[in-house]
């Protein structure tokens, strides 16, 4: 049932026997898990159906570290940021759950193991089962092609598998809109999470509506996915019972900012023979229906050696030169001349036993690859959520960001490039030409994914963490988070696949406690 709170009467409460605060994929994908005919679920949404002006204003906020798109990193309506959410999906790595001594603050409260029973649910979700994420076999079989094999033993191949991509307000509206056990609440803004005067446990939520409405939702159980940004800011001013924030005892609210670092244009790869990088490696493919890419990802031996933080590439064809190019090209044009430098480099290096490559065939010779790349960052307390003195239109104050990387987290970047270099020549791919300098500076390009993690971070210990194993709210019995505001450490993964796992697993913990 669709129900718009503008058209509810002031005042109203409303009863259910869950609560999700928020309707993108993590509280979508909760509420779709949850309702059923014992199970009676409200999920409340602030936007409508479609993006509106003065509902996207709510995320308007301060910077007070690199400057962030705090309004344009996320949509508020239905689905939320699915709706432009680029559909890239791939699991974090194994080693991204472990503790590790030199990523401070590293380790989840549980191993890969514990997500693995429900990567294939999140990944129906999402449009791209069967999940093959690290199924090197099956691309090979189906491609046709060889994978490369990088005999320094530096790079893995891991799969991106691409989402259309889902947009979940579009593709689960429907389902949402009749289902007899689910009541859709929009243009419900939740400006509060009352707690019992004891703090043992949610009273209610407070909510309003850009029109004046008042209302409240009353349940035994409360999911908080709002997103990495909206969800500390919620608990924050949730500060009636408990001064400091719900879940704020311990000052970790908001704290362990993580985005990924992605960097552009910091190296060319020119690949003298195209048939040396098969076509996964350098484009999109599809098979069976589904398209995929390689992730150039280091190996956990190399990451624990060098104690480096993660990292992933992935390459595309961005150009093509010839040798017969240099004579046309002026003073000025200096990346052209070494580019084409690089090509005659790539071309005398990559000669074997056949021969020189034949360079006057130009669908294969003479190619340049662009390279992006993911960088996990390190987990830093300075990097925070805060509430800013400004208000929005509800009168509710906004939220003060303050994103910081560290010279630990360039260091790895520039450390894991020159890397992905050594192993492209050892493998015979081509040379890379790398375009950062080890300044101590991050090449100005970088910006991040609209990859808001780690503000409700997961820890066993209160005093680490402000949600446990179960994503529960540390001394508050009905209050949970959902997202990647859980996620103690970033990885080099995007993070949808990986909340939706999450959503799934955090499902069946609430369908197994006592009505």
């Amino acid at each position: 049932m669709l129900i718009d709170a503008d058209d509810l009467e002031d005042g109203r409460l409303l009863e259910a026997d869950l609560a999700i605060i928020g309707g993108g994929p993590a509280g979508i994908t909760i509420a779709r898990a949850m309702a059923g005919p014992r199970r009676r679920v409200c999920l409340i949404e602030s936007g409508g159906l479609s993006p509106q002006a003065d509902t996207q204003a709510l995320y308007q906020g301060e910077n007070a570290g690199i400057a962030y798109p705090l309004a344009g990193s996320r949509l508020r309506y239905l689905g939320g940021t699915s709706g432009h959410w680029g559909g890239f999906c791939r699991p974090l790595d194994p080693i991204d759950f472990e503790v590790r001594d030199w990523v401070p603050h590293s380790g989840w409260p549980f191993g890969r193991e514990a997500l693995d029973p429900y990567y294939e649910a999140a990944s129906e979700a999402v449009q791209v089962a069967p999940a093959r994420f690290e199924d090197a076999d099956y691309w090979r079989e189906h491609t046709g092609e060889p994978l490369v094999d990088f005999p320094a033993g530096r790079i893995s191949n891991r799969f991106f598998q691409y989402s259309p991509p889902t947009r979940f307000g579009d593709r689960y509206r429907e389902e949402l809109r009749t289902s007899p056990d689910l009541t859709l609440l929009l243009h419900a803004n939740v400006t509060k999470i009352a707690a019992l005067p004891s703090a043992s446990a949610v009273s209610h939520l407070e909510i309003r509506t850009l029109s004046g409405r008042r209302l409240q939702v009353r349940a035994p159980r409360y999911v908080l996915a709002a997103g990495g940004l909206e969800n500390p800011r919620i608990l924050l001013l949730s500060n009636d019972v408990m001064p400091a924030g719900l879940g704020n005892e311990n000052d970790v609210v908001g704290r362990f900012f993580m985005e990924h670092p992605h960097v552009s244009n910091f190296a060319d790869l020119v690949v003298a023979d195209l048939r040396r990088l098969p076509s996964i490696y350098r484009s999109r493919v599809n098979v069976e229906g589904r398209n995929a890419q390689v992730a150039y990802v280091p190996t956990p031996e190399v990451l624990r050696r060098e104690r480096l933080l993660n990292i992933s590439f992935t390459t595309g064809v961005a150009g093509a030169y010839h040798s017969g190019d240099r004579a046309g090209l002026g003073p000025d044009d200096t990346q052209a001349r070494s580019r084409l430098d690089m090509l005659e480099a790539a071309r005398r290096f990559l000669a074997d036993g056949a021969g020189p490559v034949d360079a006057a065939d130009p669908t294969y010779a003479g190619v340049w690859l662009g390279i992006g790349c993911a960088c996990e960052p390190v987990p830093n307390p300075d990097s925070r959520v805060t509430l800013a003195e400004t208000t929005d239109a509800l009168g509710q104050r906004q939220i003060r960001l303050d994103w910081r990387l560290t010279e630990q987290d360039r260091r790895s970047f520039v450390a894991h490039v020159r890397s992905l270099g050594r192993e492209l020549a050892a493998a015979g791919v081509g040379r890379l030409r790398i375009k950062v300098a080890d300044d101590g500076q991050w090449p100005e390009s970088v910006i991040g994914g609209n990859h808001h993690m780690g503000t409700t971070r997961m820890s066993d210990d209160p005093q680490r963490g402000v949600v446990d194993r179960d994503c529960r709210v540390h001394g508050l019995d009905s209050l949970y988070v959902a997202g990647s505001s859980v996620f103690p450490t970033a990885g080099s993964a995007n993070p949808t696949l990986n909340i939706l796992a999450l959503a799934y697993r955090l499902a069946d913990h609430l369908k197994g406690l006592p009505a």
